[in-house]
């Protein structure tokens, strides 16, 4: 970019530039269908344009405080009902030195209680752990409850006569439901999910319709250890303004039309189109070529697919989608809209969960910090597909277990996006090294394209200020 537009881009109020070529609003509503509504909502923040420092992923100090008053404050996904189908079904859930062990009791409910032995504290399921059990029994001394936190059985009862049921009942905690997601917070005074998730249940339940989350399954499931701090992991996926140089395919102007909006408190998310061409290239793709590039990875050294007189590209792969999901799923999608089978739609909840509602990119992402190390964090994927139309979806399938260098591509389930996971987090461990060689110490983000960015930041101090998050 040379001097002339980089004065072009300082001559609009702060906040306010947006890139060349049309919105994204525009352009989804020439789509054939008509997106649903929230998508067409536009909810742009300026939060500043001061840099920030890099003091917040390195500062083991810092960390303690998002332990106590981040994590330990703030509503997050445990795990999904499919693990706890049924009465004694159990699912642990770690972050930070918390532990939450999420259990489906007799009646159906759903409990959370804090995983900690009311005797000598030990934990009473293994971290990340799934199964069953009739009873909650401690491994250490044998202590032992029932599914719905009674104290049933004291090994030499007689020795505490200062122990009964009322006193050493295993301590609930606040659990609530949301998509099909069972959501814990470790403040036992939190306010209700209900209204800590803002417009989500909204949102999805207009762009989703019948597909909502609630009727999906997780078809792939995979963890991977991460070198970088919780938030740099989050924030590589926040934005799409890395696209042009990440995920370079060799060709100029591989920018994405892409919206970003803010939904105070907890909410944010960015929409970027697919099947376009991106707004800087020199030299628009034809039509032919821009389906050869949207099947490149379903064509499989075939013969490239021939493109009707006077089909977008965009609308003949969408449909091409539609029919193919759908023949895979027993469903019909064929009334969706162009933006929701295709477009990267996502939705980040404060702090740690991202929720895609689109149909060919189905993912929940959840980023978690090291309990041992600020320069390493955990990033995990799940791909959500629609339940079959007969019959019951499969059960929840084994976590795939990577390590820093392990590729994406071992997780089947991914598809060609496994190669486009590696690109996404290739950059962490350089930019850990970048954050602590740094001269001036601190970070420039864009006002528009990185407003998400500064949100997330902000929200973290905001809890440290607060002593924990309110709504």
């Amino acid at each position: 970019m040379g001097d002339e537009s980089l004065e072009a881009g300082t001559s609009a109020a702060p906040g306010t530039a947006r890139g060349p070529g049309p919105t994204l609003r525009e352009q989804i509503l020439a789509d054939p269908i008509r997106p649903p509504d929230p998508l067409l909502v536009e909810s742009p923040v300026f939060l500043g344009d001061e840099d920030l420092s890099f003091e917040p992923y390195l500062s083991v100090a810092y960390a303690e405080q998002e332990v106590r008053h981040v994590w330990g404050k703030t509503w997050q996904w445990a795990c999904h009902v499919d693990h706890i189908r049924e009465p004694g079904d159990y699912c642990v859930y770690d972050v930070g030195p918390y532990s939450a062990l999420v259990v489906r009791v007799p009646s159906g409910q759903i409990k959370a209680y804090v995983n900690s032995c009311m005797h000598r504290g030990t934990q009473l399921r293994p971290a990340g752990s799934c199964g069953f059990a009739q009873q909650i029994t401690c491994p250490f001394h044998g202590w032992t409850w029932s599914l719905d936190g009674e104290l049933t059985e004291v090994p030499s009862s007689w020795d505490f006569p200062h122990v009964d049921a009322q006193s050493h009942g295993l301590v609930e905690m606040p659990v609530g439901e949301w998509g099909g997601f069972v959501f814990v917070n470790f403040d036992r005074g939190a306010g209700p999910l209900s209204e800590y998730l803002g417009v989500l249940p909204e949102h999805f339940a207009e762009v989703c319709g019948e597909w909502s989350l609630e009727n999906r399954y997780v078809e792939t499931h995979l963890r991977k250890r991460l070198p970088c701090n919780w938030k740099a992991a989050a924030e590589a996926f926040i934005e799409a303004y890395h696209v042009r140089e990440t995920h370079a395919t060799g060709q100029p102007g591989d920018e994405v039309t892409t919206q970003y909006d803010v939904f105070e408190p907890n909410v944010s998310r960015f929409i970027h189109t697919i099947g376009m061409d991106g707004p800087e290239r020199p030299v628009p793709r034809t039509e032919q070529q821009m389906l050869a590039h949207l099947t490149r990875n379903i064509r499989h050294g075939m013969e490239p697919l021939e493109l009707p007189d006077g089909q977008r590209a965009r609308d003949f792969y969408a449909d091409l989608t539609k029919s193919q999901l759908g023949a895979r799923y027993g469903h019909d999608f064929s009334a969706l809209s162009q933006s929701v089978t295709l477009d990267s739609i996502e939705y980040f909840l404060f702090p740690n969960a991202f929720f895609f509602p689109g149909l060919s990119l189905p993912m929940v992402y959840r980023f978690r910090p090291d309990p041992d190390d600020v320069d390493f964090s955990y990033f995990e994927l799940l791909m959500m597909r629609p339940r079959p139309a007969d019959g019951d979806a499969p059960p929840p399938p084994e976590v795939i277990e990577l390590d820093v260098a392990d590729s994406y591509t071992r997780a089947a389930g991914l598809g060609g996006l496994g190669r486009v996971y590696d690109q996404d987090t290739a950059n962490m461990a350089a930019q850990t090294r970048g954050f602590k060689a740094s001269a001036r110490g601190t970070q420039t983000l864009g006002n528009y394209q990185e407003s998400r960015v500064r949100h997330l930041q902000r929200r973290v101090r905001e809890c440290i200020a607060a002593g924990g998050a309110a709504v």
